[in-house]
Order: structure tokens, then sequence, then C-alpha cells
């Protein structure tokens, strides 16, 4: 936001020079960016007309132009192509020193004298460039001081504003904070309502009332835009970084400047029928103002009639309908549109507007009226024409202001100091809000224009940047902090993430948002969520796995010539449900490259499979519920070497080896592991419990049992534990075969089990048993036979 320090003084005169008022606003949160003069350091130059001119005996492109102040006459030679007799222009009399202390003299050019210089804003320094003379308004008086007929003595401010203070992008929202910074009183100029002269309406009508709450409309009719903008009007804009079009654009763009709302004119004889607010269909397009034609998407707000697009809502109007040399009637628009609805629309058709950022920031739902109040006002001085009645069109959608409490107790705890309430009293309203008096603080009711006031702590930050961060006292702020015990079977996260520090791993951090073509490689999910205002094109989905953000930093590394990556990352994943969209904790690793680092004494062997799970089953261990794997399929994964992860009946996660053809893909030189599980399935674990050794022997049995190949080990483990009885205390598989002396279709697995009594010595005849029913399970579940 870039202003005229002098236009803010019309508003509000605080006794602070520049500089004060700079260090004010850049202390309570609208940081100053730069101050500089609006023209140059320049004297000696007065307004003057030129009453004769003729071409240079000598030169082609020169013009020897008799010079008037209203007193005497001066000779000067011109060579810029818009002199002409009878304008106004500032001219640098001899003697005149201008920017860069360039000192004006008698100077003969081409053998004709000149005594003096007429100059253009870019010899002021009003400008970077120009392409001609500055001319000045026909009603300018003769050898009046330039800098003093233009008020020139002035600084412009630019403010850099955080997205939430969209109510500071006006003179009218910057005079309000300059007021309560100074403790003085805000009055806002008196703004009367245009009386009607003439009857003509146009129908509104709002079918997307989530899109826009309120429309205001006014019909002019007979504008004369022939018409000059006024100097004023002209240099205002110019100060804010705006350029003179025509006299109503100059106004609706005054008067987004001075109140802040982005106001729009149409030509009434390019509307037929009603205006209607509504979102667009598939298939149409429109050309905007800038010559562009967009193909407009469904989610996109237009301001139309009964037969086409108009306008572009909040961003930008339509060419069909633009004001021109040749309108006569107007119909002017003032709205509010939802911030959350317009947000990205502007930039995902590549512009970005001043009317687009700040309806996207918000702009205060109650100025549409008193906005087309200003604007019809000024457009009637400077235009003529006769106005119609206001048009207004609204729904319940508009936002609402929840009061906030704030306890009085609460401000000495946050800012170390208390406040009197009539301090308080004073910052609040001064603000803009309603503050009503309460036994333990006070009820306060945000105004339309702050939607970044909700919750307590907002009021209290805003009376620690209004009384003045450098006042409050330097001290810390203490608070008595209760430490909360843990459950010794609760195990905290910090303790997974040393775990895996300790076994050679590095944790790493990646966006929630990924790429969509590569999620889509990734995950077998079709609902991924997409976001409607990505920060990039590849950062559009949200991600429902931790597996893209890993590989993105294996690729990273592994172009950066790192041969063994071990990486984990502890995050969200995103995944839709029918409650809604669920956001599940998540630990995932990955690994590739070298078993172990570079040295004389360890081979080059890579790593596999079985280093990867055995990670896992290390992190499993102490898990409350015991946790078993399954093999499984996987889109991303490679088949065979593919496993879910399994507590009770609930699949809490997967690990896997990276498909080949992803691998080939992303370049990686060596096999990819990756597993990721939900993080509570390995916070809750088993309290340790003493349990005494036994003083009696155990004996083992070993078994071979041949069964069909495609049944799962684990499954045969759960059939043994289940059929052997308590005895039972540790099992074990040690063997797998499959080969010469076996049927293609089975394979051997070799089981050794331990069986042991805590208080006796087992007999013979008691492990015998259980081992027949371990046989006689197995034979019955899976056709199993011993093996010879």
């Amino acid at each position: 936001m870039k202003f005229s320090e002098q236009w803010l003084r019309e508003w509000v005169n605080p006794g602070v020079d520049s500089d004060d008022l700079s260090a004010q606003l850049t202390m309570a949160g609208l940081e100053v960016d730069a101050i500089e003069p609006v023209a140059g350091d320049f004297s000696g130059v007065v307004v003057a007309e030129i009453t004769a001119a003729e071409r240079h005996p000598d030169a082609d492109k020169l013009q020897v132009c008799q010079v008037s102040n209203g007193q005497e006459s001066f000779q000067i030679v011109c060579g810029a192509a818009n002199a002409r007799v009878g304008i106004k222009v500032p001219m640098a009399m001899v003697g005149a020193i201008l920017p860069g202390n360039f000192k004006i003299k008698k100077a003969k050019l081409r053998g004709v004298e000149s005594f003096g210089m007429l100059c253009a804003e870019q010899e002021l320094g009003m400008a970077e460039q120009s392409d001609g003379l500055f001319e000045l308004p026909s009603d300018a008086p003769l050898g009046e001081d330039v800098r003093s007929y233009l008020g020139l003595d002035d600084k412009l401010i630019e403010l850099g504003l955080t997205p939430n203070r969209a109510d500071c992008l006006s003179i009218r929202g910057v005079a309000r904070e300059a007021a309560v910074l100074n403790n003085m009183a805000f009055a806002e100029p008196a703004q009367a309502a245009v009386e009607a002269s003439i009857d003509d309406q146009l129908a509104v009508k709002i079918a997307a009332p989530d899109h826009c709450a309120r429309y205001v409309g006014r019909v002019v009719r007979g504008v004369n835009m022939g018409a000059e903008s006024p100097l004023w009007l002209q240099e205002k804009l110019r100060r804010c970084g705006s350029r003179s079009i025509d006299p109503v654009v100059d106004v609706t763009n005054l008067v987004m400047l001075e109140l802040g709302q982005p106001m729009h004119a149409f030509d009434l004889s390019a509307i037929s029928g009603a205006v209607n607010v509504r979102t667009a269909t598939l298939g149409e397009s429109l050309e905007l103002l800038d010559g562009q034609t967009l193909e407009l998407r469904d989610d996109s707000l237009l301001i139309a009639d009964d037969e086409k697009p108009l306008a572009l809502a909040g961003i930008m109007g339509g060419q069909g309908s633009a004001v021109s040399a040749a309108t006569q009637d107007l119909f002017l628009e003032s709205a509010f549109f939802t911030p959350e609805k317009l947000a990205g629309k502007a930039r995902s058709y590549g512009l970005h507007t001043d009317a687009s950022h700040r309806f996207e920031r918000g702009v205060d739902f109650a100025l549409a009226e008193r906005a087309i109040e200003r604007a019809t006002e000024l457009i009637l001085q400077i235009c003529g024409g006769k106005a119609g009645p206001l048009t207004e069109a609204s729904s319940d959608a508009l936002p609402s202001r929840s009061p906030v409490i704030l306890r009085e107790a609460r401000i000495e705890k946050m800012l170390g100091m208390p406040l009197l309430a009539k301090e308080v009293e004073q910052i609040l309203t001064g603000l803009g809000m309603e503050v009503e008096r309460q036994d333990s603080g006070w009820v306060v009711t945000p105004p339309s224009w702050r939607f970044d006031i909700a919750i307590e702590v907002d009021l209290l930050e805003e009376l620690a940047r209004v009384y003045g961060y450098n006042r409050l006292p330097v001290k810390p702020i203490r608070s008595e902090l209760a430490i909360k015990s843990r459950p010794e079977g609760q195990r905290a996260v910090m303790d997974l993430r040393q775990h895996l520090v300790s076994r050679g791993y590095q944790e790493a951090i990646s966006y929630s948002f990924v790429d969509p073509v590569l999620n889509a490689k990734l995950s077998e999910r079709e609902d991924c969520v997409t976001l409607l205002n990505p920060i990039s094109a590849d950062m559009a989905q949200m991600r429902d796995s931790l597996l893209p953000g890993l590989l993105k930093t294996a690729e990273y590394n592994s172009k950066r010539q790192q041969a063994r990556l071990r990486f984990f990352e502890i995050g969200q994943r995103f995944v839709p449900s029918a409650e809604g969209l669920a956001q599940i904790p998540t630990l995932g690793a990955l690994l590739s490259g070298r078993r172990n680092p570079e040295n004389w004494s360890s081979g080059g062997d890579l790593l596999d499979f079985f280093d990867l799970k055995g990670d896992l089953e290390a992190l499993m261990t102490p898990a409350a519920t015991p946790l078993r794997f399954e093999a499984a399929q996987h889109k991303a994964l490679h088949p065979g070497q593919t496993a879910n992860v399994y507590q009770g009946e609930r699949c809490v996660g997967r690990i896997g080896a990276l498909h080949p053809s992803l691998q080939s893909e992303l370049d990686l030189p060596s096999a990819v592991y990756f597993f990721e599980i939900d993080l509570d399935a390995l916070l809750e674990v088993a309290v340790p419990a003493f349990k005494p050794v036994s003083r009696y022997p155990e004996l083992r049995r070993d078994l071979a049992v041949i069964l069909p190949s495609d049944v799962a080990a684990q499954s045969v483990l759960d059939c043994v534990q289940d059929a052997a009885g308590e005895l039972l205390v540790n099992l074990k598989l040690f063997d797998i075969y499959q080969g010469k002396g076996i049927d293609p279709e089975r394979k051997s697995l070799g089981l050794g089990l331990t069986y042991r009594h805590s208080s006796r010595t087992l007999n013979e005849e008691e492990v015998t048993l259980s081992v027949e029913a371990v046989v006689q399970a197995l034979q019955d579940r899976f056709g199993a036979s011993l093996r010879n």
C-alpha cells in the first residue's frame, strides 16, 4: 500500500513529522518499507503559458516558443513534441535549480537564444520517464510556483502489510491507525446520500450467495466522458501509483484507495436485462479489459446479464461492457465477495489486480453503500449526469462479528504489566470496536472491517501493539506449569526418533503437499485431497502417505552422490473418510544403498528387505499388542516383497521394496525399501513385569513340515502357538526349503519348539502329546505332513 502523506493528513493530522509517523506505524505492525518525496528538489519553476511557437530555423525537431508567466514573456527553445500554443506548463526560469542540482542558465541552441526551460514530469523528479511536457490544467494561475501549486512538499509512504490487515489497504484504514496511535479522535468525513433524480434501476439477482452476500448498484445517466479529471484527483492517484485513465475509472480507483472498497463501472447500454451474480458454466468465455480472453471454470464467480458474462467478479471487468469515450450511461457496482471463495482465483488465471488483492484479504462488508454514494457524488461533480436510486441485494451469508471476552487479569499475565481500564477502552474503541465493561473484563465486538479478531489473544495483540511494544516491561513472563505425568505404558515419540537415529537413520521433514503426478503413481486412492489454492503445480495434493516426500529426499541425495541412504519422517497423512478428512500421525522410513559405511573391514553388500524388516521389528517389539506381517500387493511396491502390518485385525501399515519401474523412473541406483506405520500402534507399550526365572530345564523339539507353498509362515506359527498349549515358551522358524526332493508346489518349514514349566520338570509324555497336537493341527488346517 502506497499513499500520500498529505492525503492521510486530510483525514487525521497528528502532531508528529513524517519520520515519527512512519516509526509509529512500523511499531504498530504496519511496516513502512519506504519513504520518498513525491517530486525532486527544485526551485524557480513557475506556471507559464505558451503564447506562440514556430519551427527552429536550423533544427526540424526544435521549436522556438514565446512563453508568458503572466507578467513578461520569454523566448525558450523546446524539443517536446506536445509543445503548442495555449497549453500551460512548468517553466524553469533562468536561475532555477532542478533535481540533481542542475542550474538553468541562458543558453543558445543552434544559434537561437533560450531564456529558461519548459519541463516534463521526469525533469521535475515526478516520474521516471515522460513523453512530453507536463501539461497543467487550463485554470492554473500564471506565475505561481509549481511546487506550491501542485502541493509537492509531500512524501509517499509505502507499507508492507501482512495479509490480515486488509483494512489498512486504504487511507481510511491507515488514518484510523494513526489516530489511535496518537490518542486522537477519529471521525470519518460525513457522506451524504445522493438524492435520486431519475427512477431508473436495474434488477440484481444473486444466484451464488456463498460467493457474494451483498451487491449494491446504481444507474447514472447522461455523463460527459469528455470531461477531464481534476488535477487534485489525478495527483492523488499518481502519488498512490495509479495513472489517470478517464474520469469514471479515476473516481472508482480513488474510492478504492480512499475507503478500501473496489468498485467497477459498466456501460449501461451493454447490459441486457438484469444483473446476475452467478458462477460460470463450462464453455463460457470472457474477454477482459486487458485484452486477453479467458476460458472460464465452473468455480469462477461472474457478474453477468441475462445473455452473457460482463466481468470476472472481484478481479477484472470485461471488454464488452467497459466504459469508453462514447459511454453516456453507467451502472456502478459495489459488492462484498467472500474472501475464502475468491482466494487464488485471480492467480489461477495468471492475474493479479488491486481489486483481487483486497477482496482476497477481506473488504469491509458494511462499506458497499457508502462507497457507491461517494463515487456517485464525485462522478456527478466531474461528469454531470443524473443518478437513480440504489439497488441492493443481500443474503444471510454476510459475515457476523461474534463478541470476544477479554479478561482483565489476562492482560497482566500476557503483557507482563496491567493496563488501566480507561486505556484498554480507549485503544479498543479507537480501533472501531464496541466495548462493554463487565466485572472481570470486557465484552468486545470487532468491527465489520476486522476479519482477524476472533479470540482473546487477538485483542491482547491489539493492546500490545497500540500501547507500544517498546513500552512493555523487559522481563520474562512467568507461569507455574505442572509437569504432566506420562503413563508407563506410553512411549514418547522422541524415543522412536532416538531409536532410529541410533540405527543410522536421519530424520527428514518434507511438505504435506505432494506432486499429483507422482502421487498418482504411488497411491492406490483415487480421492486424494486436491488443494483449491496450491503453492505451485507440483504441490497441489495433500499426501496420503509419507512415501512421496521420502522418495524426493532420497532422489535429491542420490543425485549428490550419497550412496547410503537411511531416512525417517514422522508426520501426518491426510485420508478422506466418511467423517471428513482424517489426519493420521504416521512414522515412515526408507533405506537404500550399502548395508555398512565403506570400510576396509566390511564389504560392499547392499541392503535388502530384511534389513528394513529387522529395524521395524525392533521398533515393534515393546508394543502392547503384538504386530504381525502378512504378504500383500501394492501398486508402488515390488510384488513378492510387500507386506501389510497388522495389530490385531487392524492394518496399521505396510512394508516393501519400491517397484523396479519406479526406481528406474526416479533414477535411483539401488533398490529402495520403505515402511510406514500408524504412530499409535507403536506408542502403546507393554509395562515390564517381573517374572522369576525357572530353575527347571527346558526341552526342545524340532519339526520339519511340508505344506503348500502359498501358506504364509506366520499362519503356520499362529497355528503352532494355539495348538501347543501353555507349556510352549519359545517358537522359532529356523529353515525354509524348496527344491530337490520336494514337490515344486510345496515347501518345507523347520520349526523349533521349546517347552518349559515354571515349577517342575517336564516329562517326555507331556512334550510328545503337545508335539502330536501341533502336527495334527497343521495337518487339519494346511494339509501338512512331516518331512522324512
